[in-house]
C-alpha cells in the first residue's frame, strides 16, 4: 500500500491481478511487453509506463486493450533495468530517485522501438500514449520526433516541459479534474500556451469528479460514479488514435 502521509498517485489501490496477453521480448537493450491484434496491422502504439514501470499490471491491461483496437502495442521498460518506484518507497527519496528517470532522455529507446516495430512487426504508423511520468515523455516525443504521427498523454506531468508547446504532431492530452499532482490553473495555463503556438491538432480535455491515475485504474470496482469517465477516457484515447493513424 502506498504511503499514508502522501499515497500514490499512480498505484490503484486494488491493484487487480491481471496476466496479460502479450510476451516480453528483448528488443537491443531493452525488455519490452508486446501484444499484437488477431489481424496483421501496420498500426502501433507505444505505451509508456508511470513511475511503476512496465511491469504493472494496470499498463499491461491498457496495452492489450490497444490490441484488441487493432494495434501492435509495445510498453518497453524506459527504465532499462533500474528499479521502477514501489509504493512502499519513502516518498522523501522520490527526488533523487527521478534524478535518473528523465521524461525528456527516452529518444535513444524510443529509435531502437521505432526500428524493432517497423522491421520486425511490419509497423508504418506509429503512435504513443503515456501515463503520468509517461505522459510527460508524450508530450516531449511530440516536440521533437519527426516519426511518430500522434499521441495521447494522459495526466502527463506539465511541469516537466511546460516552456514548450510547439508540437509537430497531433495530441490529446487526458487530465483530471481533482488531481493533487496536476493542478487545474497548470492545465488552464498549458492550453493557453498551445493556444498561442501549436499549429497542429491537439485537444486538452478535464474529467470531471476524476483523480490522478483514473484511466488506467480500476476505480470502478470501488466508486461506480467513476465508471463513465473511466470508459470515457479509454474511448477518447482510442477514438484519438483511431483518427491519427
Amino acid at each position: 500500500m502506498a504511503n499514508e502521509a502522501r499515497p500514490c498517485p499512480c498505484d490503484i489501490g486494488d491493484r487487480f491481478d491481471y496476466g496479460g496477453r502479450g510476451q516480453e521480448v528483448q528488443v537491443e537493450h531493452i525488455k519490452a511487453y508486446v501484444c499484437k491484434p488477431p489481424a496483421s496491422t501496420d498500426k502501433a502504439v507505444i505505451v509508456i509506463h508511470d513511475i511503476f514501470g512496465w511491469q504493472l499490471p494496470n499498463t499491461r491491461y491498457m496495452a492489450d486493450m490497444l490490441a484488441t483496437n487493432g494495434y501492435i502495442a509495445i510498453c518497453p521498460d524506459f527504465f532499462v533495468g533500474q528499479e521502477a518506484w514501489k509504493p512502499s518507497n519513502d516518498w522523501a527519496t522520490f527526488n533523487d530517485w527521478l534524478k535518473t528517470r528523465d521524461a525528456g532522455k527516452t529518444d535513444k529507446e524510443v529509435d531502437v522501438v521505432l526500428k524493432y516495430l517497423r522491421e520486425k512487426c511490419g509497423a508504418k504508423k506509429i503512435g504513443a500514449i503515456g501515463f503520468c511520468w509517461g505522459g510527460a515523455a508524450v508530450q516531449h516525443l511530440m516536440l521533437k520526433n519527426p516519426h511518430l504521427k500522434t499521441g495521447v498523454s494522459l495526466y502527463g506531468v506539465i511541469r516537466f516541459f511546460e516552456d514548450r508547446s510547439n508540437l509537430l504532431h497531433p495530441t490529446f492530452f487526458i487530465f483530471a479534474e481533482k488531481d493533487d499532482h496536476i493542478p487545474l490553473d497548470k492545465v488552464n495555463l498549458l492550453e493557453q500556451k498551445l493556444k498561442q503556438n501549436c499549429k497542429v491538432d491537439y485537444e486538452v480535455k478535464i474529467y470531471p469528479g476524476q483523480t490522478h491515475g483514473f484511466v488506467h485504474r480500476k476505480r470502478e470496482d470501488i466508486n461506480p460514479q467513476d465508471k463513465p469517465y473511466i470508459e470515457e477516457g479509454r474511448k477518447d484515447m482510442i477514438n484519438w488514435l483511431n483518427k491519427y493513424i
